[in-house]
Order: structure tokens, then sequence, then C-alpha cells
């Protein structure tokens, strides 16, 4: 039970990451013609390695709960350990969404919280499939 617990957890903590990057994948293509916007994009290995626990340093606390050790929001209210978006060609306007790659992230990151929301589907009913009574197939 301990083992479907903790591979839950890692399921939903991977659902919320996936939420926050389609978030500002979306902020990224809503203001591509935003003249100066800084094109955003998270980590997700290391937000996830953050957000599991499995990334702490020797000698440091885990952060066992999302408002804990500066897991909260920056000053700013955008989310901690965002990075700038490397931009493959300089603009005009200094605006560094690349269009192209903002959608394809979008579509991978979509595909890939769909992949996480039918893992914890299969996993939740090969739970329930297992505790029905033999006389209720």
């Amino acid at each position: 039970m301990q083992r479907l617990t903790q591979t839950l957890d890692f399921q939903a903590n991977a659902l919320v990451l996936r939420a926050e990057r389609q978030r500002l994948i979306a902020s990224n293509i809503a203001n591509a013609d935003t003249p100066g916007y800084q094109a955003r994009e998270m980590d997700f290995a290391q937000a996830l390695r953050e957000a599991t626990g499995q990334a702490q340093a020797a000698g440091t606390m885990a952060a066992t709960h999302a408002g804990h050790f500066g897991t909260a929001p920056t000053s700013d209210g955008e989310p901690p350990n965002l990075l700038y978006a490397r931009y493959s060609q300089d603009s005009v306007d200094r605006n560094t969404v690349d269009l192209d790659r903002e959608r394809a992230s979008f579509a991978e990151n979509t595909v890939r919280y769909e992949a996480a929301l039918r893992f914890i589907n299969g996993s939740v009913r090969t739970l329930t499939d297992a505790m029905k009574s033999p006389s209720q197939g």
C-alpha cells in the first residue's frame, strides 16, 4: 500500500508541475507580440526532484509541504526556479518568444500530462478491481 501511495503522490506532483508548465507556455504564447517580453521556462526535471524531495543537498532539510522553504511564489507572483527561455533569434523589439518552439512544447506537455492522467486512472482501476470480490466480476 505504501508503494501505491508513493506512486500516486509522485504522479500527482507531476500533474501539478505539468499544469504549471502549461500555464507558463500559454503565457509565453499570449505574449508573443509584446515588445520586450522575455519568454519563461521551467526545468521540469529539477522541479519534480524538488517536489518529491529527491533534490535536497547534504545537510539541508526537505520541504514536505508546498509552502515550506522558499517553494512559495516569489514577490513578482511567479513560482520559484523559473528560467528565461533561450531564444534562437534576436528580434527588433527584444521579445524572446519563439512561437514554433512554444507550440511544440505545449503539445509535448499536453501529451505528457494526459499520459500521467492515464497512469493514475489505470492504477486506481487496478486497485478497485483487486478489491472486488470474485462474485462481483
